[in-house]
């Protein structure tokens, strides 16, 4: 499965990856999960090896690799550390406004930056009272000359203590047409981010809260015309959101499998290896079967997007099967450990906690089953993939 979507030069950047991680990351974890707040070195260290840059063209200093490549780097990361997959995706996800909807001139600002991991670039959409509903927001931004002022809160924006560029998306009249997005820079007057709260898992992450009291900002700083907002935040939470997530899934759900296989192998029950008795291999061919399917479905979406091909379900369904089932493996790895995964010297316990973070951001499990309802009865209201394919389509994928 992996040799059918995936090149040659796939299985590199893979190989890449993963001695980086194993290298770098691993030795790290430990103390993020000591210190259970966000790991500001390990993230740029991360953001300079130009993974950042996998969508981004390289006319504008990126890899011009495409969402499998994407997906390949978010998922071995996510094999080591949850916190540092889910640190790239968000960087990932906040390049997708600035590709989509940003002016030649902001393209040539930011995204060479972003590539080379000098800007981590961030997309702050939902609000506290709001939750996912996104016509629910009330921040606003009003026209001031040339700039607009900017007034409210955004929360659960990932990598909110470690961001640098802020796409924003807020209020600038009434109904769908009046959400507008726009790029706000860390060290702007008026903008601030929120005391980090404490998680229970991904810990090296940060997913907090922003805030705007009157921070001004200029026309130029704006994404797109005046009530393209909701199409930001649709678009990108679509293409790259739920594909982004779906490789951390995966990543964490490789990790578990590994795990309790090797787990299986040392400990012994009956004066012979776990793995021997009937019931655990049960439970482990369970794993091995969730796993091969989630991958499936996670591969063939991005590879889907990256053929610039109508993808929108595939990516839904990708995300709700991966999610889905990354829990359900978590669960019956804690129920091979027993007693033995609640301590922490073995990670089983922090792939449990980190696989719940990964359920609610772009859309639960029953927000996926009711768009896929909709497609089921044809009232599914576009494609983003197709509006958006010769923009997602890049120089020829890896």
């Amino acid at each position: 499965m992996d040799g059918y979507f995936a090149s040659r030069l796939h299985h590199q950047l893979r190989a890449q990856v993963r001695h980086f991680a194993e290298s770098e990351v691993r030795p790290r974890v430990p103390a993020m999960e000591a210190a259970r707040t966000v790991h500001r070195e390990l993230s740029r260290l991360i953001a300079r090896q130009g993974w950042l840059g996998a969508t981004i063209s390289k006319a504008h200093g990126g890899m011009g690799a495409g969402h499998l490549a994407k997906t390949i780097i978010i998922e071995e990361l996510s094999r080591v550390s949850g916190a540092m997959g889910a640190m790239v995706q968000a960087s990932q996800l906040g390049v997708a406004k600035i590709v989509h909807f940003g002016s030649e001139e902001q393209k040539k600002s930011w995204l060479p930056a972003i590539a080379a991991g000098d800007c981590l670039p961030t997309i702050a959409v939902t609000e506290a009272e709001s939750g996912g509903h996104v016509l629910g927001m009330s921040a606003t931004a009003v026209r001031d000359g040339d700039d607009y002022i900017i007034n409210g809160r955004k929360v659960y924006v990932g990598n909110s203590h470690v961001g640098d560029l802020h796409g924003v998306v807020v209020r600038t009249g009434p109904g769908s047409g009046g959400l507008t997005a726009f790029l706000v820079e860390s060290d702007r007057p008026g903008f601030r981010v929120g005391e980090q709260k404490p998680t229970m898992g991904l810990h090296g992450f940060s997913f907090g809260e922003l805030l705007f009291d009157n921070c001004r900002v200029p026309v130029d700083n704006r994404l797109g015309e005046e009530g393209e907002g909701l199409a930001v935040a649709y678009s990108s939470s679509v293409l790259y959101g739920r594909a982004n997530l779906t490789a951390v899934s995966l990543g964490l759900h490789q990790a578990i499998l590994e795990e309790t296989t090797r787990f299986c192998t040392e400990r012994r029950r009956y004066g012979k290896p776990l793995q021997e008795l009937p019931s655990i291999k049960l439970k482990l061919g369970q794993l091995q079967s969730r796993l091969m399917t989630a991958r499936l479905t996670a591969y063939h979406a991005v590879h889907l997007l990256d053929q610039g091909l109508a993808c929108d379900a595939e990516l839904m369904n990708a995300k709700l099967v991966n999610v889905e089932s990354t829990l359900d493996s978590a669960r019956n790895a804690m129920e091979i450990h027993a007693a033995s995964g609640l301590f922490t010297d073995r990670p089983v316990e922090r792939y449990l906690r980190d696989a719940h973070h990964i359920f609610a951001p772009a859309g639960t499990s029953d927000i996926q089953l009711l768009r896929l309802a909709e497609v089921a009865l044809g009232t599914a209201k576009g494609e983003w993939s197709e509006r958006l394919a010769e923009v997602a389509r890049l120089e020829p994928a890896l």
